[in-house]
């Protein structure tokens, strides 16, 4: 479905597959998925203190971050890497 596809890395991508929704860790009931085209990042997500993991603001923001495995170690070693060259987070995030 076209609709449903967007620019993101080969992790997430995989991760997301063909998923539009998927169970909320806090409340442990079923949600959407984050949506780029619909939903703000900056309302649904946040970074933490140095940068290097996404934090789930919203139950959609928490389940993306889950069922994406947004947070793999390779993805957090390499943010903190970009982040020490001066080259993360992305400016469009703010």
């Amino acid at each position: 479905m076209l609709s449903n596809l967007a620019l993101a890395c080969q992790g997430c991508n995989n991760h997301k597959y063909n998923k539009l929704c998927g169970q909320d860790p806090v409340g442990d009931y079923e949600t959407l998925l984050f949506n780029p085209r619909q939903n703000s990042w900056v309302e649904h997500f946040a970074w933490n203190h140095d940068f290097t993991i996404i934090l789930g603001r919203t139950a959609i923001g928490r389940t993306t971050v889950e069922e994406l495995n947004m947070n793999r170690t390779g993805v957090v070693n390499l943010r903190r890497l970009l982040f020490e060259s001066g080259e993360h987070p992305p400016v469009s995030e703010f």
